[in-house]
């Protein structure tokens, strides 16, 4: 098959599936021109994930964000639809909008109280992580002590599990992601997360966790940021090789997509943003500039998946059958 061939395979197999992006990286807050989300809608994104709060900001901030953002997509319904169901997100796709739903990133948000977790659900969040880099009252943080979870943090579950959201253990620390894979009694997700066997960066993952999160019958999403590629300025063909080796670890029912892409917002840039919390973002493991794997990049990826020898339904589940299939038996629905 020729070059010419596999292009137009691949833009074939990406026009008829159901693409997922499961985390969005721009910062939350209320000045964050959302007209950007367009680029997801331009690259062919049917569903993305809306990052609405991390634990650097207090838990006041996530519910302003939450506001904010809701009330922007209620407002441009011709184009975005808040969806509560994996079904909603169907509907979505064939009218020609983009599906959004919310995630935070730590239970700082919380506030200490359980209860927050179904007022978050309420309001559109579908997948909560437990601590962003540092330690918190639910359990450890990848760039801190290696603690474990917490008898909040598995309070905290339980209300999860039974409202229907996404336990998520992206940045957390190694015992906090394996006692609440254990714990949990739904399966759990690393929603953007890389193999830290292809690039050892302290934010990525081991192939223990990777298995135990398998075992649990959730799955990893890709991460599109460079710092955890492994190259400043990543393209599809570096993303791909972690897909080859999650698909190669964990099976293909078990990788997906979160590219953790950003846009500029406000009058603070991202770097000004980690220069003033070096106690999130340890200067050694984030200094210098970082490019991500955007959106539109996708459609390559798929190409590098092709000349893989990957079928196409494993690469159509890896675009979203996966996170679909996995939203309907954690969230209900269908």
């Amino acid at each position: 098959m020729t070059q010419t061939d596999i292009a137009q395979r691949a833009r074939t197999l990406f026009a008829g599936s159901l693409v997922w992006d499961g985390h969005s990286g721009f910062m939350p807050d209320p000045a964050a021109d959302l007209n950007n989300l367009q680029l997801w809608r331009d690259a062919g994104v049917h569903y993305l994930s809306v990052d609405v709060g991390f634990d650097v900001l207090p838990w006041e901030q996530t519910v302003r964000n939450l506001a904010a953002f809701r009330h922007w997509i209620l407002d441009h319904a011709e184009d975005y639809q808040l969806v509560s169901k994996p079904e909603d997100i169907l509907t979505a796709r064939a009218a020609g909008k983009l599906a959004i739903t919310f995630d935070i990133e730590g239970m700082n948000a919380l506030d200490g109280r359980v209860e927050m977790v179904e007022f978050y659900h309420h309001l559109g969040v579908r997948q909560m992580l437990f601590a962003y880099n540092r330690n918190n009252l639910a359990g450890g943080g990848c760039h801190d002590e290696n603690t474990g979870l917490t008898t909040f943090g598995k309070e905290v579950i339980d209300e999860m599990n039974r409202v229907g959201m996404f336990v998520d253990v992206s940045h957390c620390s190694v015992q906090t992601s394996l006692e609440a894979i254990d714990y949990s009694r739904k399966p759990v997700i690393f929603s953007h997360s890389n193999p830290k066997a292809v690039h050892a960066h302290g934010r990525n993952i081991s192939d223990e966790q990777i298995r135990a999160c398998v075992k649990s019958g959730g799955l990893i999403g890709v991460n599109g940021i460079g710092k955890f590629l492994g190259e400043d300025k990543p393209d599809a063909a570096l993303f791909a090789r972690h897909v080859d080796y999650l698909i190669d670890v964990a099976g293909p029912r078990h990788v997906a997509l979160a590219l953790d892409y950003a846009f500029p917002v406000g009058n603070a840039s991202t770097e000004e943003i980690l220069a003033a919390h070096p106690e999130y973002w340890p200067a050694e493991a984030y200094s210098g500039v970082s490019d991500y794997v955007a959106p539109s990049a996708l459609e390559e990826v798929v190409v590098h998946l092709l000349q893989s020898g990957h079928s196409d339904k494993v690469i159509k589940d890896i675009l979203g059958g996966n996170f679909y299939r996995l939203a309907v038996e954690v969230w209900g629905g269908e």
